[in-house]
C-alpha cells in the first residue's frame, strides 16, 4: 500500500543527471518542495493511476505539474502524455515535455495529444537551470488552474 504525500511535480525522466539538475533548480529556486522523480513511464503510469506500487493512492490527488521526458524505457512519453490526457482523471494535470528531441514528428505528435509545452532541453547547464525555473515560476506560481 502507498503511503500519500503531496507531490507538486511528477518529474519523470530516466537521466538521472538531468532529474538532478530538474530537482536542484526548482528547490533552488524555491518552486517545489514536494518533487517526485519516477524513471520510466510505466511507473509514472503506475503512480497517476494508482495501480501496482502506488496502489491505494487517490487518484484525485493530481500534481499539480507533470514534468515529462519522451525517451523512456518500458513506456514512453507519448503513450504517458496520451493516457494522462484521455483521462478523465488526469486530463487537467499540466503536461510539459522536456526532452532532447528536436523531431518535429514527437512535437506534432504531443501537441496533437494534448501537451500543455513542449521544451527541448538546453545542452549548457546555466541554460537548463534557467529553462527549468522559468517552467516553475510559470506553471507553479502564474497559471491558474482549475
Amino acid at each position: 500500500m502507498y503511503e500519500q504525500k503531496q507531490v507538486d511535480i511528477l518529474l519523470v525522466e530516466d537521466n538521472p543527471n538531468d532529474a538532478e539538475l530538474a530537482i536542484r533548480a526548482l528547490r533552488k529556486n524555491r518552486l517545489a518542495n514536494n518533487v517526485l522523480h519516477l524513471g520510466d513511464g510505466a511507473e509514472a503510469l503506475d503512480y497517476l493511476f494508482a495501480r501496482g506500487a502506488y496502489e491505494g493512492r487517490d487518484v484525485s490527488d493530481r500534481p499539480r505539474l507533470i514534468l515529462l521526458d519522451l525517451k523512456l524505457p518500458k513506456v514512453d512519453g507519448l503513450e504517458v502524455l496520451k493516457e494522462v490526457k484521455a483521462d478523465e482523471r488526469t486530463r487537467l494535470t499540466p503536461v510539459v515535455v522536456l526532452t532532447t528531441s528536436k523531431e518535429e514528428r514527437d512535437l506534432i505528435e504531443s501537441y496533437r495529444l494534448g501537451v500543455n509545452s513542449y521544451i527541448v532541453k538546453p545542452v549548457d547547464f546555466d541554460k537548463f537551470v534557467d529553462a527549468v525555473k522559468e517552467l516553475g515560476l510559470y506553471w507553479l506560481l502564474l497559471n491558474e488552474q482549475p
